[in-house]
């Protein structure tokens, strides 16, 4: 199984790097945010979930270890699969998703290709209970959904409102600063 890669990013593509290491290229499918952040040439390290079915092999890669383990455990919730479970860590900060989950806001989870209503909440119970014991400080994932909703209702696409969003800080709690916060972004 491979855990971890170190490499030279030598393809950028829709939802997927290949870095070279060694000479061999190895597929790797990864966020948004990591595929923005990934330059051409340049080397790039991530850890790995090595996703293994009768099927197919396919690589799955994080920037760290927290986003990995919250991966694998998306993907413990039944009806969730990898490219679900990646769409889900697309949505926000890895502490917005955590805050949707502890609020039980299935609407944060329904913004994802092949999430339905059932599947989100299905996400809310099952990992609910999982994260209590976490002693974060974790942000109001309400606001942050319609704020999105707001920036949609806009004419803004899901990537540029999530783009816009994740640039604001998360100190902004008001629902009204982080939308002005977030079309300020948008108009640079």
């Amino acid at each position: 199984m491979i855990g971890s890669i170190k490499g030279q990013v030598s393809h950028k593509a829709g939802n997927y790097l290949i870095v070279e290491t060694n000479g061999v290229g190895y597929k790797v499918f990864v966020t948004p945010p990591v595929l923005l952040a990934a330059k051409l040439n340049q080397e790039l390290a991530l850890v790995i979930l090595t996703y293994v079915r009768e099927d197919q092999i396919s690589l799955y890669g994080f920037p760290s270890l927290p986003e990995l383990e919250f991966f694998e455990l998306l993907l413990t919730v039944s009806g969730v699969g990898p490219k679900s479970a990646l769409g889900i860590m697309s949505l926000a900060s890895l502490d917005m998703i955590k805050s949707a989950i502890v609020s039980e806001d299935p609407s944060v989870f329904t913004k994802v290709s092949g999430i339905g209503r059932k599947t989100a909440e299905r996400v809310i119970v099952e990992l609910k209970e999982k994260l209590k014991d976490e002693k974060t400080s974790m942000p109001v994932a309400r606001e942050h959904s319609d704020a999105m909703d707001a920036l949609i209702a806009l004419g803004y696409n899901q990537q540029q409102a999530r783009d816009a969003l994740k640039a604001v800080p998360v100190t902004v709690k008001n629902l009204q600063d982080k939308i002005k916060m977030a079309l300020k972004n948008l108009n640079k």
